[in-house]
């Protein structure tokens, strides 16, 4: 038995359940769950969260159709604000998508404003939307991690449960403000089980934290069952909480599945890096 097996927010989502695939727009598809699902256990108060962000997501598979009837395809760029009442349940957000396919819109202005509002209504929390249409504009190029990559340290691991006490003792006397990475994230779908594989930043200026019990803690993860965001939000809380930190953010990238990718950003107060977020992709995304 998991936290959440009794959750009634749980108990309708699309997630797990064989669906049909909707080709005509339908913005009932989209299923929020709330955050205070994992918030609760970790006795965060939605009126004084100990973070900011946001949830970045990246849109690879939409199309529509034009007031002709032609196809257009398009890439879009999502952002839901760490304090909305829900997070977007992934599979729903998928479903929703594919909804457009068939369905003619008379400008890319009106799927946008779609998109805005329904993904607004899903978190109860205005939500950001860009889209691209231009598929021959793309100039980005594969990014990395900056910092320290705890990858290379040779340590020995037996524990593949989440266990926040390894992170006991966790910071130094030394004071200092580096980046620590690590492409060893795995985490597994809080409904389906399904392995959910991702790369983690993590900025802090305070004591310096232990590195290999950071590692430990993070590898920790690779059978725990939760939502990306809640994952995030949790590795937060245990190193504020473990660790002598002044000032934190973690940011981690998840492959895609579906045609999206989702990034959650928590920072302690870091209004301008969240609002000019790096959303880079990394090799595996």
């Amino acid at each position: 038995m998991t936290l959440y097996d009794k959750a009634s927010a749980l108990q309708n989502l699309s997630l797990g359940q064989v669906t049909e695939y909707k080709s005509q727009y339908d913005a009932s598809l989209l299923q929020g769950v709330p955050r205070s699902l994992n918030r609760d256990e970790l006795n965060l108060n939605a009126d004084n969260l100990p973070f900011v962000g946001c949830d970045l997501w990246n849109i690879y598979e939409l199309s529509w159709l034009n007031s002709k009837g032609k196809p257009v395809v398009a890439t879009g760029v999502v952002k839901v604000p760490h304090d909305s009442d829900n997070l977007i349940e992934s599979k729903s957000f998928k479903l929703y998508l594919n909804s457009f396919n068939q369905t003619k819109f008379s400008s890319v202005e009106t799927v946008l404003e779609h998109l805005k509002n329904d993904l607004t209504a899903c978190a109860n929390k205005q939500v950001s939307v860009e889209l691209n249409t231009d598929m021959d504009s793309f100039t980005d190029k594969l990014g990395t991690f900056t910092g320290i990559c705890l990858d290379t340290l040779d340590i020995e691991v037996d524990n593949y449960q989440l266990t926040p006490a390894l992170l006991a003792s966790l910071s130094s006397e030394k004071v200092v403000t580096e980046t620590l990475y690590s492409h060893l994230l795995k985490s597994n779908c809080l409904i389906t089980n399904q392995p959910d594989w991702g790369s983690i930043e993590i900025n802090y200026t305070g004591k310096q934290l232990d590195r290999e019990k950071l590692l430990r803690y993070l590898i920790s993860f690779r059978e725990h069952n939760e939502f990306h965001e809640q994952c995030v939000e949790r590795i937060y809380c245990d190193l504020m909480k473990f660790g002598q930190i002044d000032s934190l953010s973690v940011y981690a990238r998840y492959t895609r599945r579906g045609g999206l990718d989702i990034n959650p950003y928590r920072c302690t107060d870091d209004k301008e890096n969240n609002d000019n977020l790096n959303n880079r992709r990394l090799l595996r995304q």
